[in-house]
């Protein structure tokens, strides 16, 4: 399992050849605050690097979901239409928003590495 980041807190799991999960940092969900919607991709979507999938809105404020690759989008968790609050209480888990069958396996490998993350997160 190799998790990558974006420069936009989203996160990306390959768990297998055939998709990747994508969600929002511990960070992005520090940020928000108590998230109490999510508007999710519709699944059979292609998207490209950079697209606008979803998004995240909380007490606080709204903030778009990126798409960190461009792909198909092939399942969305739907619990989080039920309880959004899964993101904040597990946004690297079970609070995952989409799947995403990768396309261009090169953009996945130009993404950060945890200690890459981690050193963007000591700028902010």
């Amino acid at each position: 399992m190799t998790t990558k980041f974006t420069a936009e807190h989203e996160w990306i799991n390959i768990e297998d050849h055939e998709a990747a999960a994508v969600g929002i940092t511990m960070h992005a969900q520090d940020a928000l605050g108590d998230v109490v919607f999510v508007e999710l991709p519709e699944v059979g979507r292609t998207y490209r690097k950079g697209d606008v999938a979803g998004v995240v809105e909380s007490v606080k404020a709204a903030a778009d979901i990126y798409m960190p690759v461009e792909g198909e989008v092939v399942e969305v968790n739907t619990a989080l239409k039920d309880d959004p609050s899964l993101l904040n209480r597990d946004p690297m888990g079970e609070g995952w928003l989409f799947k995403v069958h990768v396309t261009q396996m090169g953009q996945f490998d130009e993404l950060m590495d945890p200690p890459a993350y981690d050193a963007l997160l000591k700028t902010l």
